[in-house]
């Protein structure tokens, strides 16, 4: 499957439509932006069965601002509109695929039972 490109008009359609989103967070004056995009794009290749969408925080100040973007590149994975994990840095392809391994084996129940425990607690 292709990368999708990610804007505040299609964001929310593409995150509540699919089980599984991975974001990457980048800019093309970004070094290691460029340097992360092979690998981000071979992982797309090798995981057909998951969403890899990016969105250029240059074109999409407001939805970068609204992550709390820092650092590009930044890569973020949502589960059933859960977001799961959140890291700045280009990750080596083999980092990657252990985020990914990772983020497959999570009890989805068990995330959300945690989440609303902490927002009760709040």
């Amino acid at each position: 499957m292709a990368t999708v490109e990610l804007t505040k008009e299609n964001f929310d359609q593409v995150v509540s439509e699919n089980d599984f989103v991975l974001i990457d967070f980048w800019a093309s004056w970004c070094g290691p932006c460029r340097q992360f995009g092979p690998v981000y794009e071979g992982a797309s290749e090798r995981h057909e069965d998951l969403v890899f969408a990016k969105v250029d925080t240059e074109a999409q100040q407001e939805l970068a601002a609204a992550f709390e973007i820092r650092s590009i590149p930044t890569l973020m994975i949502v589960r059933e509109n859960v977001a799961i994990f959140s890291q700045p840095g280009a990750l080596p392809e083999a980092a990657l695929e252990d985020v990914i391994k990772q983020a497959r084996a999570l009890d989805m129940d068990e995330v959300r039972k945690s989440v609303e425990e902490a927002n009760k607690a709040q």
